[in-house]
């Protein structure tokens, strides 16, 4: 008579990484050789998965997202790069962006491949924790120069007379190198560990499993994407009130400067709570639950709202460039004048030299 053991439906969504197993049937002598083979997640039960729908749905959601924004951030690039005649700190800190945008969007085509097989990632492990790293550091990226933008406008409106006005592009340059090493330190672990967790003949590349053992790298991986969001997002509410508060009290406001910071930043605010607030909530739920449960079961609803969620944060690289175009009337007007040129239209000399004069 057959004694191996069976898995139930439930046993089968969390497999513990064998590493000196005390069962020995073939399954599970399979999977320890695959995992030695691949280097997987150490001898913790980690919870796996299975989701068709977003296998099928976020695909083309990525590629997409991948065609119109990387089309946006390369002729802001283009712009800020070639026609930008007026430089200020802030145009610096938008184009480090932009350079943030581009640098994600060219990920998207990879991960899409990889929903795309039932995540199965077929590249090898250098360019998964590559991958990985880039995701997590150009999310952390966008963030901060969006937030560096809007305490510059909140600096420029709210304390016009304050010193920090008067530093100039040298100053910029020293802050937008500050926050790429911050960011490179804060995300730069994902580089030096694997992030392979196999599972029915599947390799699967996540900075996000789900494991029960305790792992000092996942809880700051956690704890920095949650604090990543909620600290610059507070520090934009700040700014956008006081903005608005000083639009409030200024009778005067002929150049309607006051006016394009607030769109700015409420711009800026409406990216945060659309693209990052689903992903990091769904992220603290997968948290707490871990906290409660040692049971897989019990984190598949949490854990499909986060890769849902995630897929929708690189959405933010599709609308930073209509936020450059709404909210400053240099990057309107220079595109404006490409684009009169490209449509062989013709435009007044000083209308251009108007718009060229006025600040971002």
């Amino acid at each position: 008579m057959n004694t191996q053991t069976r898995l139930t439906s439930r046993e089968k969504q969390s497999i513990p990484i064998p590493v000196g197993s005390s069962r020995r049937s073939k399954f599970t002598c399979r999977a320890a050789a695959m995992s030695q083979m691949f280097n997987t997640t150490p001898a913790d039960i980690c919870c796996a998965f299975e989701s068709p729908i977003l296998d099928k749905l976020l695909p083309p959601i990525l590629i997409l997202e991948f065609i119109f924004g990387l089309l946006g951030n390369i002729v802001a690039l283009w712009m800020f790069v070639f026609h930008m005649d007026n430089w200020k700190p802030n145009s610096v800190y938008l184009t480090h962006l932009a350079v943030a945008d581009t640098i994600v969007l060219f990920c998207l085509p990879f991960r899409a491949d990889y929903y795309r097989r039932g995540k199965d990632w077929l590249y090898g492990d250098i360019p998964c924790r590559i991958l990985l790293f880039l995701l997590a550091a150009n999310r952390a990226a966008g963030i901060f120069f969006l937030t560096a933008v809007a305490v510059d406008r909140y600096l420029k409106i709210v304390h016009p007379l304050h010193p920090i006005n008067r530093m100039g592009l040298g100053y910029a340059l020293w802050v937008s190198l500050s926050l790429w090493g911050l960011i490179v330190l804060a995300t730069g672990y994902l580089l030096s560990d694997r992030h392979f967790f196999y599972r029915n003949n599947r390799t699967q590349c996540e900075s996000f499993n789900i494991c029960m053992g305790y792992s000092p790298l996942s809880t700051w991986h956690n704890t920095f994407y949650v604090v990543q969001f909620f600290l610059p997002t507070a520090i934009v509410a700040f700014c956008t009130i006081s903005i608005l508060w000083q639009l409030r009290t200024k009778t005067i406001d002929s150049s309607g400067k006051i006016k394009r910071a607030v769109q700015f930043v409420m711009a800026v605010a409406l990216i945060f709570v659309t693209c990052f607030f689903p992903s990091t909530i769904s992220r603290v739920a997968v948290w707490i639950l871990k906290n409660w449960y040692s049971e897989c079961v019990h984190f598949r609803e949490a854990n499909l709202a986060f890769y849902t969620s995630v897929c929708f944060t690189y959405f933010n690289s599709v609308l930073n460039p209509l936020v450059y175009y709404f909210s400053s009337p240099s990057f309107s007007g220079i595109f404006q004048k490409l684009l009169n040129k490209l449509l062989g239209r013709k435009e007044e000399e000083e209308q251009v030299s108007t718009v060229a004069a006025v600040r971002i």
